[in-house]
């Protein structure tokens, strides 16, 4: 045997030994966060947008991927929104947008039948209704333009600003997966992160986490829509709904009393009252920004977990649910909604939140569904479909032609111009960071500030018994975060929870405002 090329043999031996082992090392690492192919994730905390003010970009892998592993987690049951109950109705306008949007739902006059499915938001589907949850109110309507689907909360924030981290938030509410169990140190582990999260779980650990009824709480859009006019023109836009039977919580003593009764109170009085003929209603109202305006605030106003404080609001018209499903499975569980069922004039802004819901919404629909979900009766537009989609489990289409694609001459379906999307300037570089005013505390301050005593002591009550059983650090972390946005909101939490006060002012005094 020629002793260079055994030597050589056994050098690469040893090579791939070392190679082999280094992987082994790497492999085991579990400080790396990777995606599922195991490459390493750079940023897991903020999407990719076009620039600072931009909107999120398809080559965002991490995003999308994480979003589409995390709607396909449950089989059949919604993996949030399980739990829900749903109503039909009309909606109309008495107040006119055509100023501001293109869109015939607006019109003046224009009645839009809908369909409105209110929600628990982290609880299971047979979870009692009294559990501290935000409740989903989602509309759709069946406008002459197509459906367009108002999907929001009874909050008027929401605990994130980046649809990257909307999978971690779900996770640390849902039960240990270990054992099932609600655990409240997971939840407080994760938001000690997100400093952003402090004025929506203020609303949440506030009585409005434990509503009465359905018919006694208000409605949000959330986050920020751009609403184009005939002419092009560009407004943001935020939606709210405002009970008309005015607002009503539980509070801690009324929750027990109440589930000891009916683990289904807000669904038993929606229903009852609907077929009693005592029809809820609720007035839409928008506020508008220009374009400009935009910077002329110290905080984000695309920002998910922001409001408009000193932005009037402008009446747009009203909604009356007034008949109940015949069939809940094929009417509220088969409701397919999601913020990427818009139309022409109705278009979303580059909040971070909204450009991931419009993918993940409609791909968790698809998922649970299946391609032909808005063929189903309680889906389907008032107004004619003509595409070249096809084919998939389920259709029920009688589809004639030969020409399922586009464009054609034999069959030609036009391209209309008045439906493109309004064009946005960019500037920049893409890039992965946080958005630049944050201000994560005043609003959450701002909003406990405007409780009752009673409301005050409520919360405190609350949030102090659901933190006082989480880590150490976590606790005098979020702790921190509730003295930043008003002294007295996070000593009197801080008693409940066992904190230490001189800790927690020390750690607020790190804060940025």
């Amino acid at each position: 045997m020629n002793t260079s090329l055994g030597h050589g043999i056994h050098s690469h031996r040893r090579a791939f030994v070392v190679l082999t082992a280094s992987l082994l090392s790497l492999s085991v690492n579990a400080a790396t966060l990777t995606r599922d192919n195991g490459a390493a994730v750079g940023d897991n905390q903020n999407s990719q947008t076009a620039g600072p003010n931009g909107p999120t970009l398809l080559q965002d892998v991490q995003l999308i991927q994480k979003l589409q592993r995390f709607d396909r987690e449950r089989i059949p049951e919604r993996v949030v929104h399980a739990r829900g109950t749903g109503a039909h109705g009309t909606f109309t306008v008495s107040n006119d947008l055509s100023d501001l949007t293109k869109a015939k739902v607006f019109a003046a006059g224009q009645v839009t039948p809908v369909f409105v499915r209110f929600s628990a938001v982290v609880h299971g589907n047979h979870s009692p209704e009294t559990l501290r949850d935000p409740r989903g109110f989602a509309t759709k309507f069946y406008t002459a333009d197509g459906n367009w689907d108002l999907v929001g909360n009874n909050f008027p924030t929401f605990f994130i600003r980046d649809a990257i981290k909307f999978p971690d938030m779900v996770h640390a509410f849902k039960p240990d997966p270990r054992t099932n169990l609600d655990d409240d140190s997971r939840r407080f582990d994760f938001f000690s992160h997100v400093p952003e999260s402090t004025r929506t779980l203020t609303e949440l650990y506030s009585n409005s986490g434990t509503p009465a009824s359905y018919r006694e709480m208000d409605g949000n859009g959330v986050h920020a829509y751009k609403l184009v006019n005939a002419k092009g023109e560009v407004h943001y836009v935020k939606f709210h709904w405002k009970s008309l039977q005015g607002l009503k919580n539980l509070d801690p003593k009324e929750v027990v009393k109440v589930q000891g009764q009916d683990y289904s109170h807000m669904t038993n009085d929606l229903v009852s009252h609907i077929n009693k003929g005592d029809f809820p209603k609720w007035d839409l109202y928008v506020q508008v920004l220009n374009p400009q305006d935009l910077a002329k605030f110290d905080f984000d106003p695309l920002d998910a977990t922001k409001i408009w404080p000193g932005v009037p609001e402008r009446k747009v018209g009203q909604m009356v649910l007034n008949r109940n499903p015949a069939n809940v499975f094929q009417e509220t569980e088969q409701v397919a909604m999601a913020p990427a069922n818009l139309v022409p004039g109705i278009e979303p802004s580059e909040d971070r939140l909204l450009q991931g819901r419009v993918f993940s919404y409609a791909d968790t629909q698809m998922y649970r569904i299946g391609a032909n979900a808005l063929q189903l009766p309680i889906n389907a537009p008032k107004v004619a479909v003509n595409n070249g989609n096809q084919d998939g489990a389920m259709n029920p289409g009688a589809t004639s032609t030969g020409v399922n694609y586009q464009p054609s001459r034999l069959t030609p379906r036009e391209e209309l111009q008045a439906a493109r999307y309004s064009q946005t300037a960019l500037t920049g570089s893409t890039q992965q960071a946080k958005i630049q005013r944050e201000q994560n505390f005043k609003q959450a301050g701002d909003l406990y500030r405007s409780f009752s005593k009673k409301e005050r002591d409520d919360l405190i009550e609350n949030f102090g018994g659901s933190l006082a059983t989480t880590d150490d650090e976590s606790k005098h972390i979020i702790l921190s975060f509730l003295y930043k946005a008003d002294p007295e909101y996070g000593t009197g939490v801080a008693r409940v929870a066992k904190g230490d006060l001189a800790r927690v002012k020390a750690l607020a005094a790190k804060l940025s405002d």
